[in-house]
């Protein structure tokens, strides 16, 4: 599957409007997490219903920001020489091909190169904060629950399928 822009380059699959547009649909089922919703299309495409007819709409949205630990000078500074490293690694992989000298020397150069440029642009990065984030975090796009929608033809079908989904028992847990 291909995703396409609203600005145009590559194509929509088969049936998806190009532009953002809202979900159409009738609810079939609605879940308290992803995978649940996840879970139920996956049922769904089991029981060999048509899931090209289906859609999983999040509903109220929120970021959600999660703290992962305190910034600190040397903290942001080993990361940032560890990014350059890598990358200085590459550029002088890179470079090592390409050039009839020493594959080693350039190799070196470039990871020595890397760990300065990484340093450096870590330090003006956090140094520019001014303290008014001394934290790391990793942020994510969640949903307050989760529906299931069903193009109109199908929709009664897809919720009885899914009644029966709800009467199973959970798997049991190890």
């Amino acid at each position: 599957m291909m995703v396409s822009s609203p600005f145009g380059g590559g194509r929509a699959p088969q049936g998806l409007p190009r532009l953002p547009t809202p979900p159409t649909g009738w609810p079939i089922g609605s879940y308290a997490t992803y995978g649940e919703a996840q879970q139920a299309v996956d049922f769904l495409a089991d029981s060999e219903f048509s899931v090209s007819d289906v859609t999983i709409v999040g509903v109220d949205l929120m970021l959600v920001e999660r703290v992962i630990g305190k910034l600190s000078w040397g903290r942001v500074l080993g990361t940032g020489a560890v990014s350059g490293a890598w990358f200085g690694l590459f550029a002088g992989l890179l470079l090592g091909l390409f050039v009839n000298q020493g594959f080693a020397l350039q190799l070196l150069t470039g990871l020595v190169l890397g760990v300065l440029s990484g340093l450096m642009f870590a330090a003006i990065g956090y140094s520019m904060s001014r303290g008014r984030r001394d934290f790391s975090s990793a942020s994510q796009l969640v949903a307050g629950r989760y529906d299931v929608l069903c193009q109109p033809r199908s929709a009664e079908q897809g919720r009885e399928l899914l009644a029966k989904l709800a009467l199973k028992p959970p798997p049991a847990t190890p």
